[in-house]
């Protein structure tokens, strides 16, 4: 089948093109990926997948992050405006941006589930005449928002991993559950389709994602040591007041904030492993004479595993409350993203490097991988294991025009196709062999 599964594969490479290009010049951020995820709907669809959308696959109270009503209803209108599928994106309303496609073969056999990402990150794209997306036309027309991190290839290979299935679909057995996720960037969407229930029936989990630092034709296939890592913003509120008439009226939230950011990075290292905390926001005042009345911290802490993270959202916490005591003013933290460790079955991802040997545009395959990031497929994962089911996350290499999160980021779209073949052959090679 390996050889009908590549004659697919490289069939749909300059659609794999078409639809990544598309995807990438009307880039959406998390929680307003309307457009996006209107289209992968219709396309599944058309293609004879069961196909579910908005709150039946997102829980509501499990969201971070989520903008506020109003953008949420203004990026709607411009998903509209952009061509996005009025019928679906009705159903999305809300943020609730998550699509799963089920294809039942109707044939015993286990439900494979993979994980897609598609949103953008809040970057403005590059304008260098050099930077390919400007010289052939497919550059981000969305303001501040890019696909800098590659979840617009990813959102076209599970495009195309849908299409070869149902190509395929009387020589296969069991279920496949195709999940195109939210809000992947800060980690806030992962969370919510797993307590929709969206992986409860998952009996083998693959996600992925392209690039970080391999190259093409490398296969990375093994644990990635994802840290876990807590995500939360931080509003100080005092007293304004005139800074030279009257300066011990005020309760100075700047100082507060300031206070808080020199101590947060002065935690301590744990013992047990390694750990990140960085304030990436200092927002506070209006003007020279004015106490501040109000500031804002965004942080990130992270953590070699949960427990470490736990202890660094500990110790974050009891700073910032110290901190607002000392200059007098209260504080709110509002958690607005979360991921945990998970520790990829060993089982399943020898199966998987078994499998991808076979696909010849596989060259290398590295089952030594540090990632130094985070990932809430990681949740996903969690519950399939918990569930008995295997899991595993996948790398598949491809040369970077700038790395992940730059505003020059681009991809050799040669990566699509090979990433197809290897997740198709390897996953209708699954029977009933980790059940």
């Amino acid at each position: 089948m390996l050889n009908q599964i590549s004659k697919l594969s490289e069939e749909i490479s300059q659609s794999l093109i078409e639809w990544r290009r598309d995807f990438h010049t009307y880039a959406e951020s998390g929680w307003v990926e309307f457009r996006t995820a209107s289209i992968v709907a219709s396309k599944l669809s058309s293609w004879g997948y069961d196909v579910s959308v908005g709150r039946d696959v997102v829980d509501e109270h499990s969201r971070m992050g989520v903008p506020d009503c109003a953008i949420l209803e203004q990026q709607k209108r411009r998903a509209l405006s952009q061509g996005g599928h009025p019928e679906w994106i009705e159903q999305l309303a809300g943020g609730f941006t998550g699509v799963v496609g089920v294809l039942d073969t109707g044939r015993p056999g286990p439900t494979i589930g993979l994980r897609f990402d598609m949103d953008a990150l809040d970057i403005q794209e590059s304008s260098d005449q050099n930077h390919r997306p400007i010289k052939e036309g497919f550059v981000s027309i969305n303001k501040n928002m890019m696909h800098a991190c590659g979840h617009d290839a990813h959102t076209a290979i599970g495009l195309g991993v849908a299409s070869v299935l149902a190509d395929i679909k009387e020589q296969l057995s069991g279920r496949f559950k195709l999940i195109f996720q939210p809000s992947e960037e800060g980690v806030r969407g992962a969370k919510s389709m797993v307590n929709a229930g969206v992986v409860d029936d998952v009996n083998i989990f693959i996600a992925m994602h392209i690039g970080l630092g391999a190259e093409l034709g490398e296969f990375i296939c093994s644990d990635l040591g994802f840290l876990a890592t807590t995500k939360f913003d931080v509003t100080f509120t005092g007293k304004a007041a005139h800074a030279g008439a009257n300066p011990e009226q005020g309760n100075n939230a700047l100082l507060a904030a300031a206070t808080a950011t020199l101590n947060l990075h002065a935690i301590s290292a744990h013992s047990k492993g390694s750990t990140r905390m960085n304030v990436g926001v200092l927002q506070a005042g209006n003007a020279r004479n004015i106490i501040p009345n109000k500031a804002v911290l965004k942080v990130e802490a992270r953590g070699e595993t949960t427990e470490i993270n736990e202890y660094m959202c500990r110790r974050a916490f009891t700073i910032i409350r110290a901190a607002s005591d000392m200059y007098d003013v209260t504080s709110c933290i509002d958690i607005v993203g979360e991921a945990k460790t998970v520790k990829p079955s060993n089982e399943l991802l020898a199966f998987l490097r078994d499998q991808a040997r076979h696909v010849k545009e596989i060259h290398t395959i590295k089952d030594v991988f540090q990632s130094g990031g985070s990932e809430d497929a990681t949740y996903m994962m969690s519950r399939v294991q918990e569930k008995g089911g295997q899991a595993a996350y996948v790398v598949f290499g491809t040369p970077l025009a700038a790395g992940h999160h730059n505003e020059m980021f681009d991809i050799d779209e040669k990566v699509m196709p090979i990433a197809i073949k290897t997740l198709v052959s390897c996953i209708t090679k699954i029977k009933g062999q980790f059940l």
